[in-house]
C-alpha cells in the first residue's frame, strides 16, 4: 500500500531533520557534562577551558556551514548529509573516548563541522522535496527536531549525572549521540534525491521520475506533476548561463543581494531576539506554529513574534531592575519565569521561520550557497551572544537585556519593510517576486507581484486532465 504523496514528504523530513536533532541534543549535554566531578577530576579545566567546550561547538558549525554549500552543489543534498552524518560520528568518537582535553576540543570542533553541514542541507533539502502546501510544515521540522533532539539530551545527561560516579556520566551522554548521526549517514540513500537538484544537472529523466515519486505516487503522466516539472525545467534553463560560481554571485543582481539580506538578516535577528539569553526547548510550540505557518503566513508571524518577545523583554527587564535574584520576593521570581515560558511560546514563530525562510526564497542557482552563508550568520551570531551575554549580565546586570527589547523591536520593523510574502508560492516562482516587486513592503499590497498563473491553470492549459478529475483537485493534488 502506498503512503499518500504528502505523508511520504512529511516521512522523509522527518528523517533529514535528524541532523537538526543533533544539533539539539549536542547543545543540551553540556551543562551536565562538565558539571559531572568525574570530568573536572579527569580533565580539571580552567573556567577559560570549559567555556570552549560550548564555543567550539558553534566556530566549528560556522566552517561546516561554509563548506556545505560547496558540497551540495558538486555532489548533491544527500551526500552532503552522508558526509555530515560521517564527520559527526568522528567527532562523537573523539569525545567519547577522550583521554585529554585536547581530544574533548578537537572532538567538539569535528561535531560543530558536522552540524554546520547538516542543519544547513536539512532545510534546504526539504524545501526541495516537498508540495508548497506544506513546506512551511516540513521545513519547520528542523527547529521541532532541534527542541527534541535538546528534550533527550537534557534528560539523557541528567540520568547519567544522578546515576554514575565513574566516566559514564560523560561518556554516554558523548556516545550515544553516534548512534543518530550513523543512522541518518547510513539511510538517507532509502530516500529519494532533490529533483531540482537532478534537474539542474542534468539528469531529467531521473528529476521527474523522482518528482513523480514524491508528488504523484510514481504516475510520470499526472498533469499536475507535470507542469511542476515544465516549471522547474524552464527555470533551470533560465538559470544555467547564469549559474553561480562562487559565493560573490549571490550580490550580482539586487533580486539575490535582496534574498541575502533576508535570509542572514532573519537568522542575525534570530539570535537578537535573545533566545541565547532565555534559552528552552518547547516541542509542543514549534509544532503548533508548523500547523499554521501555511495558512497564516511567514509575514504576519514573524512581525508578531517579534512585538511579542520585546513586550516579554520589557516585562522581565522591569523585574530584574526592581527585583534582582538576590531579592526574597517569590511572586516578582514566578513573574520572570511566567515571561520566559510567554517567551518560549512567541520564539517558536521566529526560531521555525529562520530555517524555513533561508531555504525556500533563493532560486536554483543560489539556493545552496544562499543558505550555506546564512547558516554561517547564524552560527556567528549564536557564539557572539554567548560569548557576551555572562560578561555583560555581570557588568551592567539587568540594562543588559534593554540590548533585546531594542533587538526585537527593531526585528518587527526590518521584516515588516521589508519581507515578502512567501506561503505556498514554488520555488521556481520565488525570483519573479524578488525581481519585479519593491524593495519596500510596509503597508503596500503585494498580491499583484506574485505569479498569477498557478500550477494547476498551467497543468489545465498544457496537459490533458485524467478521466474523473477536474482542474480544481489540481489545486490540492499533492
Amino acid at each position: 500500500m502506498r503512503l499518500p504523496p504528502k505523508l511520504y514528504q512529511v516521512l522523509v523530513g522527518v528523517f533529514a531533520s535528524l541532523g537538526s536533532f543533533l544539533y539539539g541534543y549536542d547543545l543540551t549535554i553540556v551543562a551536565e557534562v562538565v558539571s559531572s566531578q568525574c570530568f573536572i577530576d579527569k580533565f580539571n579545566p580552567s573556567t577559560a577551558k570549559l567555556s570552549l567546550v560550548a564555543s567550539m561547538l558553534t566556530a566549528g558549525a560556522f566552517f561546516g556551514a561554509a563548506i556545505a554549500g560547496f558540497i551540495s552543489e558538486r555532489f548533491g543534498r544527500r551526500w552532503t548529509i552522508v558526509t555530515g552524518g560521517l564527520i559527526f560520528c568522528l567527532g562523537g568518537a573523539l569525545q567519547t573516548g577522550a583521554e585529554n582535553y585536547a581530544m574533548v576540543i578537537a572532538g567538539r570542533f569535528v561535531a560543530g563541522l558536522a552540524i554546520g553541514v547538516l542543519v544547513m542541507i536539512v532545510p534546504l533539502y526539504q524545501a526541495e522535496l516537498v508540495h508548497p502546501d506544506i513546506r512551511g510544515f516540513v521545513t519547520g521540522l528542523v527547529q521541532f527536531m532541534l527542541g527534541v533532539g535538546g528534550v533527550v539530551g537534557s534528560w539523557l545527561s541528567y540520568g547519567t549525572f544522578v546515576s554514575f560516579t565513574d566516566s559514564r556520566q560523560w561518556r554516554i551522554p558523548f556516545g550515544v549521540q553516534i548512534v543518530p548521526a550513523a543512522i541518518i549517514a547510513s539511510m538517507i540513500f532509502l530516500f529519494p534525491e532533490s529533483p531540482r537538484y537532478l534537474i539542474a544537472k542534468g539528469k531529467s529523466d531521473e528529476g521527474l521520475k523522482t518528482l513523480a515519486r514524491l508528488h504523484a505516487n510514481g504516475n510520470i503522466a499526472d498533469p499536475f506533476m507535470l507542469a511542476e516539472y515544465d516549471q522547474i525545467q524552464t527555470q533551470v534553463t533560465f538559470e544555467r548561463e547564469r549559474e553561480a560560481k562562487s559565493l560573490k554571485e549571490l550580490f550580482s543582481t539586487k533580486s539575490s543581494f535582496r534574498r541575502v539580506m533576508l535570509a542572514c538578516g532573519i537568522q542575525a535577528a534570530t539570535q537578537m531576539t535573545g533566545v541565547s539569553a532565555i534559552q528552552y526547548y518547547s516541542t509542543t510550540i514549534f509544532v503548533a506554529v508548523m500547523l499554521v505557518v501555511d495558512r497564516i503566513g511567514r509575514r504576519s508571524l514573524i512581525i508578531a513574534g517579534n512585538l511579542g518577545m520585546c513586550v516579554t523583554f520589557i516585562v522581565s527587564t522591569i523585574l530584574l531592575a526592581e527585583f534582582p535574584p538576590a531579592s526574597s520576593n517569590t511572586g516578582a521570581h514566578w513573574g520572570f519565569i511566567a515571561m520566559t515560558w510567554v517567551f518560549n511560546f512567541v520564539f517558536a514563530s521566529m526560531g521555525s521561520l529562520s530555517w524555513i525562510l533561508p531555504a525556500e526564497i533563493f532560486d536554483t542557482k543560489t539556493r545552496s550557497y544562499g543558505v550555506a552563508l546564512a547558516t554561517m550568520i547564524s552560527f556567528a551570531f549564536n557564539t557572539m551572544i554567548g560569548q557576551v551575554t555572562n560578561v555583560g549580565m555581570k557588568s551592567v546586570g539587568w540594562r543588559f537585556y534593554l540590548l533585546f527589547v531594542i533587538g526585537n523591536f527593531t526585528n518587527a520593523l526590518f521584516f515588516w519593510a521589508f519581507l515578502q510574502e512567501t506561503k505556498k508560492l514554488p520555488l521556481e516562482e520565488m525570483e519573479s517576486l524578488f525581481s519585479k516587486s519593491p524593495l519596500f513592503v510596509g503597508w503596500r499590497d503585494m498580491a499583484a507581484y506574485r505569479e498569477p498563473a498557478s500550477l494547476a491553470a498551467m497543468a489545465q492549459t498544457h496537459y490533458t486532465i485524467w478521466p474523473g478529475r477536474t482542474c480544481e483537485t489540481l489545486n490540492s493534488n499533492p
